[in-house]
């Protein structure tokens, strides 16, 4: 595919991602009250709506790493499949999302339906499922934050993109990284610091995107990858 197309295909394939992303994240209602099983189940409709917004954003990013692929691997083949591998991983961690809410939706139907005959029950298994879906948020920050960073590095590397632009990616993944990685170790303020540590990582990827779809890659890039693999590879 011509690396104009390319291009603007991803772009277009990140704004979709990240706008569902953010949607999917708006029908939960609250979970941190001792009757938040009785807000899930009413809540029923907005859940099953955000469990498919996030699987529109995981069929979003499938074919990103696939696309870009046959472009990075002329850089540095070894991250391009990096980076292939840990997209993949971001999807699957997805679907854990979307089982994890769910799961949790049946169960708090159940709850509701049976009129509570054994609350403790239900709650102890709400609870485990909870913590399911608090471990997965940690791993999909840091597996999201690899790729983004391997990305960044090829890309900078590279000169695909301003290096302006992916510097600024490297410094906003490995501020959301942190984020990740502290979350795992149980930091306690770190659901006041996510905000911060992830709006530069997000907006990059916006302005990745947009730049993606209006000037594309680097044409001197293009044409100084061409020359060397004979202009019959991209």
């Amino acid at each position: 595919m011509n690396p104009r197309k390319t291009a603007r295909i991803v772009g277009v394939l990140f704004i979709i991602a990240t706008v569902a992303g953010i949607l999917s994240f708006v029908g939960m209602g609250p979970q941190d009250t001792p009757d938040y099983l009785v807000n899930v189940s009413a809540n029923g409709d907005q859940v099953i709506t955000g469990a498919l917004l996030v699987l529109i954003m995981g069929v979003a990013i499938a074919p990103i790493p696939v696309m870009l692929f046959p472009i990075l691997k002329k850089y540095n083949e070894s991250l391009a499949l990096g980076y292939v591998v840990f997209r993949v991983l971001e999807v699957v961690t997805y679907i854990g999302v979307v089982i994890s809410w769910l799961l949790l939706l049946t169960l708090s139907q159940e709850y509701v339906q049976a009129g509570a005959p054994d609350a403790s029950y239900f709650q102890t298994l709400g609870t485990l499922i909870q913590a399911v879906g608090a471990w997965i948020d940690p791993i999909l920050v840091i597996v999201f934050s690899i790729s983004a960073l391997i990305l960044n590095y090829v890309f900078y590397q590279s000169k695909l993109v301003p290096r302006w632009l992916s510097g600024l990616g490297l410094f906003g993944a490995t501020l959301h990284l942190a984020e990740g990685v502290l979350a795992m170790f149980g930091f306690p303020d770190i659901s006041v610091l996510g905000i911060p540590l992830f709006l530069p990582i997000a907006l990059q990827e916006m302005v990745y995107a947009v730049w993606l779809i209006v000037k594309g890659f680097n044409p001197s890039a293009i044409d100084s990858l061409s020359a060397k693999t004979g202009g019959n590879e991209i």
